[in-house]
């Protein structure tokens, strides 16, 4: 039989995808990598690569951006940045493996060329062994021309398809009052304060239910708790807020419902029948994300 023949009746090789909940975790900023995937709409940070990932590819710098143009996975600017993208179509059962090869496959890609990245990677790398672990430094932006170098931003079509981008854009805030907390206005009467919680589910489940029997929920009179909802592992509580203040109006309540949070958390015994019938009140009012 000929090499040919023989390499066309060979199976292919199926690549194993595996899911894992928490893909962040073990990062020292899980929640606010949970958030720039799942809340932001225009953020970006830099990455730091480690040493050994330097030595084999090069001392390119490296950015994240919670989307890219037409939600690329990654992009190999001109100039030789790379850039990744935390919200994109396609992806597998383990998104922390997702990113790591989307930062491999940009250091290969020479600058200015397409960047090809697997849907399915299989085994390998994962954040946690190609980036030096650290508090993420985020920047909030108002519009996506952070993506494109001086040259692409002369070109007519990308202008075009940059200003849909911006449009798209809804006024967010990172708030400082809580860590993975922020504000965003979604209509001109309505806006939202979401926090991400660092804690494991079921901790941060009974304390947000001892809150809930206790009628300490809500930030303030005038909100209300809209739901929550899990995200990679991590509970994720919204309130419905008015639109008109704007998010530092927010930074005191949310001070204070986070003190609430930490005290109560700290509260082992098990849930008495208020709590439980609140916990369960609580389950049945998940949101869904999108």
């Amino acid at each position: 039989m000929s090499k040919r023949r023989k390499s066309q009746s060979e199976p292919k090789a199926k690549v194993r995808d595996i899911f894992v909940a928490r893909p962040f975790e073990g990062l020292a900023d899980e929640p606010e990598w949970v958030a720039l995937r799942e809340l932001v709409p225009a953020a970006s940070a830099p990455l730091t690569l480690k040493p050994e990932i330097i030595e084999e590819y090069g001392n390119r710098p490296v950015t994240l951006s919670t989307v890219l143009p037409m939600a690329w996975p990654a992009m190999s600017r001109q100039d030789g940045q790379v850039f990744i993208g935390l919200q994109r179509h396609v992806q597998s059962g383990d998104v922390s493996r997702d990113l790591a090869v989307a930062i491999l496959s940009a250091l290969r890609t020479a600058p200015g060329d397409p960047v090809s990245v697997p849907a399915l990677p299989g085994e390998g790398p994962r954040l946690q062994d190609v980036l030096v672990d650290g508090p993420l430094e985020i920047t909030m932006q108002d519009g996506f021309e952070y993506w494109l170098d001086n040259d692409q931003l002369q070109d007519a079509s990308v202008k075009a398809s940059l200003e849909r981008a911006n449009a798209s854009i809804y006024p967010t805030v990172r708030l400082t009052s809580a860590r993975a907390a922020y504000w965003c206005r979604i209509t001109p009467d309505k806006g939202h304060v979401r926090w991400v919680l660092g804690d494991t589910e079921d901790r941060a489940l009974d304390a947000l239910a001892r809150l809930s029997a206790a009628g300490e929920l809500v930030l303030r009179e005038d909100t209300k708790f809209a739901g929550m909802f899990r995200a990679h592992g991590l509970l994720v509580p919204v309130w419905d807020v008015p639109g008109e203040p704007e998010a530092s109006d927010w930074e005191a309540p949310l001070s204070d419902f986070a003190k609430r949070y930490q005290d109560t958390l700290a509260i082992t015994e098990p849930l008495d029948t208020a709590g439980r019938r609140a916990k369960q009140g609580l389950i049945g009012r998940q949101l869904t994300l999108r």
